[in-house]
């Protein structure tokens, strides 16, 4: 079970949805991860979203003309995802044991982690799933993963998962970047967060 399944139940799609669109709708910028990955890939890339959630990043990314795959392990995230954009491809499944309709549509030309996928899943998978993602890439293709690194930017109850952890994970990838913010603000371990970006 992942922490995110322990944390939520896997019930909560209609109240992060609902978090985002207030968010919106007071004119904060919910597109940061999309703006950054866009900036990454040329046009018409195929992008998986690892993590999907509500699918509020896969959702901007088609919108800016490419083509993606979300997958989640929270059915209610999903159900809100499909709902709102019937026409990108959702999967449920674990990122620790991709499901096939994930693999076929490899190869990918970024696979993005966002909202905090890396601390929120199952206590010892991290290695398998960025090996697993990685797997996924084209040559030269990117793993971008962003998430906090202390208690004040991840959810209530969630572990820390040091940065030197995922970077033990990602060994098998050259790193290419990595920054404070999605707006690419320049790294500070004394942020709390990270976007960090590895090629293969």
């Amino acid at each position: 079970m992942t922490r995110w399944d322990r944390l939520t139940g896997g019930a909560s799609g209609e109240e992060y949805a609902a978090r985002f669109a207030a968010l919106a709708a007071r004119g904060e910028d919910v597109h940061g991860e999309a703006t950054f990955v866009d900036g990454l890939v040329v046009p018409g890339s195929r992008v998986l979203d690892a993590g999907c959630g509500t699918g509020r990043v896969a959702f901007r990314l088609a919108e800016l003309g490419h083509h993606c795959v979300g997958v989640d392990v929270d059915a209610s995230m999903l159900a809100v995802a499909r709902r709102e954009a019937p026409g990108i491809t959702w999967v449920h499944g674990d990122l620790a044991d991709l499901p096939d309709e994930v693999r076929r549509d490899a190869p990918y030309d970024l696979v993005v982690l966002a909202g905090n996928v890396v601390p929120l899943l199952a206590a010892g998978t991290l290695s398998a799933v960025v090996a697993g993602l990685t797997d996924l890439l084209r040559p030269g293709g990117l793993l971008v993963a962003g998430f906090g690194l202390d208690d004040a930017h991840l959810p209530r109850g969630c572990p820390v998962t040091p940065l030197a952890e995922y970077d033990d994970a990602a060994t098998a990838l050259t790193p290419v970047d990595r920054f404070s913010t999605w707006q690419a603000a320049p790294f500070d371990k004394g942020a709390g967060y990270v976007v960090t970006v590895h090629r293969r």
